[in-house]
């Protein structure tokens, strides 16, 4: 079923270009809307599949609006977000 989640620290072309190929493989296409505030995501997902998709975005720099992070994990996953977004930018030098 297709379902839009908000997700923080996506910043620009770099960080959606980094989410739709990192989680490619394990949820399938995603896309970024990058006009709103806070930035989503959507894709097609089986609930089952949330859990993972939450963890992952995580791990990436890029938790779902809805957590609720202490001060270690917040600056923690802006920490991973910043290279996420890098690497995105190297991976696709014109977003």
């Amino acid at each position: 079923m297709e379902q839009t989640f908000q997700v923080e620290n996506v910043k620009c072309g770099g960080c959606a270009s980094t989410l739709k190929s990192k989680l490619k493989e394990p949820f399938g296409e995603v896309e970024v809307d990058l006009e709103k505030m806070p930035r989503e995501i959507t894709l097609d997902i089986d609930e089952k599949q949330i859990d993972a998709l939450r963890t992952a975005l995580r791990k990436l720099g890029y938790p779902m609006s809805d957590e609720k992070l202490n001060l270690f994990d917040t600056t923690t996953t802006k920490a991973k977000s910043f290279v996420s977004c890098a690497i995105g930018r190297m991976d696709n030098p014109s977003e």
